[in-house]
């Protein structure tokens, strides 16, 4: 009998060792877009980074590092970068990655992202020179051609096989084929449930140890489940019950329950944080007018917001710089007076306007808990300064839909709404997609201004740091005189994770899933 008991055991025990070692987290929203280059929705670009690699990639130091590249030059004329890829890249249906991918991911992305329509205008045209190689050609010197391809924000330049890249940019794409660490499991996606990875066992890290979004990227779990619990204290006691392993933004005000636990680490891997800004439509009334939308700049102030929906002064930070503060470009040209909740000069401005009391309609988010309470904040302070308000709540991805619509309000347009964009996104003028000033090919709210635009061409051309801070400044004053957007102050989000299960997380602008071990 002990015999037999014995042969039992050591059947089962290898069985019971090869259970998948899985994450089940949270995220800030749930993912109901797959396609990574037709939004800019954060939790997309997160699922873009799960799926899919990049050429290049932001390190701990924000400095640009080789990814997929082996190794680059550039020409002495500096109109010439040669590309040639790592050894061993494959895509998830096995076929190996190429230059030609690459030069039709590059052309996707760049034809809808800020940055990417920027690069675009500077580049004369790509080649493929053998599988593992291929060239960009300039018209003229850029000396922000890697910075544009290691840029970590929405949209990001991921690398897609050619025939997915050739997908219609104004399409979604329906294949998700990447080469990145982990393989989206498209039959196990249920929208408003879960989202499915499982670790690609062919995918070849890079040497280096993971820093930021560069360096080795190592699936040290089987599988990662984002699940959709739309409810933050559900979230929270699940963690604490230890169903699930990881929140990325549990809300502020639940932070005592997670500090009370001690298996549970709570820890800021953001450390630059995000931004909040009140983005306008400018195509339709009223906010097509310059001096409306000053009003409402004149109407908010950055303290209700920060401490409304944030409340630990620990987490956030009153800051008038469009750059961000902290950053090299920090400045606060063109904001005097401005967000301080002057409502006299904001009703002033709309008299002179002639705003005629219409409902400004204001896309709330429901579902996301940095926004939930912004946008009430946003309906008291516009209503004080003059304005009326119809707020109309939607979760986030209802939101991202919407808000693609040039259509008046009452044909299912919209005026304005509250946001939040990772800082690391906003802290240059050719990443800050809100800044984007080109008419019909802008960001959503679509603001139109020349000399917007020629100050982030001089911005590119510019020769060093002292230049590109003058230029900065310069654009900052135009940016807010016309009024692109409106930027909110700065907050930092800490993750939620099992400490007696999960460790090393890396720190980075975007939660990533690679180089966590779990018990």
């Amino acid at each position: 009998m002990t015999a037999i008991l014995g042969l039992l055991a050591l059947l089962i025990a290898p069985a019971h060792a090869q259970q998948p070692k899985t994450i089940r987290a949270v995220m800030h929203s749930d993912l109901k877009v797959l396609d990574p280059v037709w939004t800019t929705a954060n939790i997309v670009r997160n699922h873009g980074y799960m799926v899919w690699d990049t050429l290049f990639a932001m390190d701990a130091s924000m400095q640009v590092q080789p990814q997929m590249v082996d190794r680059w030059t550039l020409s002495d004329d500096k109109l010439t970068y040669t590309f040639t890829l790592r050894d061993g890249l494959k895509f998830h249906d096995g076929k190996p990655v190429t230059g030609e991918d690459c030069i039709a991911s590059l052309k996707r992305w760049g034809a809808r992202d800020s940055t990417g329509i920027k690069l675009m205008t500077f580049v004369s045209g790509f080649e493929a020179i053998d599988d593992k190689t291929f060239r960009l050609v300039l018209k003229e010197p850029y000396g922000l051609v890697l910075d544009s391809l290691g840029k970590p924000g929405s949209s990001t330049p991921l690398i897609m096989p050619k025939r997915i890249a050739d997908t219609d940019p104004n399409k979604q794409i329906d294949e998700f084929i990447g080469s990145g660490p982990f393989i989206f499991k498209k039959d196990e996606w249920k929208p408003g449930d879960r989202t499915v990875y499982v670790r690609n066992p062919d995918y070849k890290p890079r040497a280096e140890p993971p820093s930021g979004l560069a360096g080795g990227k190592v699936a040290k779990v089987d599988r990662v489940e984002w699940l959709a619990i739309p409810d933050h204290q559900t979230a929270v006691n699940a963690l604490l019950a230890g169903e699930i392993d990881y929140i990325e933004a549990p809300p502020h005000d639940l932070k005592s329950l997670l500090l009370g636990d001690k298996n549970v680490r709570l820890e800021v891997y953001n450390t630059i944080g995000a931004q909040y800004a009140f983005r306008w439509n400018t195509v339709v009334p009223p906010f097509n007018d310059e001096r409306v939308r000053r009003a409402a700049m004149y109407a908010f102030n950055q303290q209700d917001f920060l401490k409304g929906v944030i409340g630990d002064d620990k987490y956030y930070q009153v800051c008038k710089a469009m750059f961000v503060c902290g950053t090299p470009l920090e400045n606060d040209a063109g904001m005097d007076g401005l967000l301080q909740s002057n409502f006299a000069k904001s009703k002033e401005l709309l008299k002179e306007a002639g705003y005629d009391g219409t409902p400004i309609v204001m896309l709330h988010t429901t579902d996301i808990a940095v926004l939930t309470n912004a946008g009430p904040i946003a309906k008291s302070l516009l209503e004080q300064g003059g304005f009326k308000v119809q707020m109309v709540p939607l979760d986030f991805q209802a939101i991202v839909a919407r808000r693609l619509r040039k259509t008046l309000p009452s044909d299912g347009g919209w005026n304005g709404f509250m946001t939040a964009w990772l800082s690391v996104d906003m802290m240059n003028p050719l990443t800050n997609s809100m800044l984007t000033a080109s008419c019909d090919k802008a960001n959503f709210g679509w603001p139109c201004d020349a000399e917007v635009e020629r100050l982030r061409d001089a911005y590119a051309r510019a020769p060093d740091l002292p230049a590109r801070q003058k230029i900065a400044a310069e654009l900052q004053a135009r940016a807010v005189q016309y009024g692109t957007h409106i930027h909110l102050g700065q907050y930092t989000l800490p993750t939620a994770t099992r400490a007696d299960r999960l460790s090393g997380m890396v720190a980075s602008p975007i939660p990533v899933f690679w180089n966590i071990e779990k018990k």
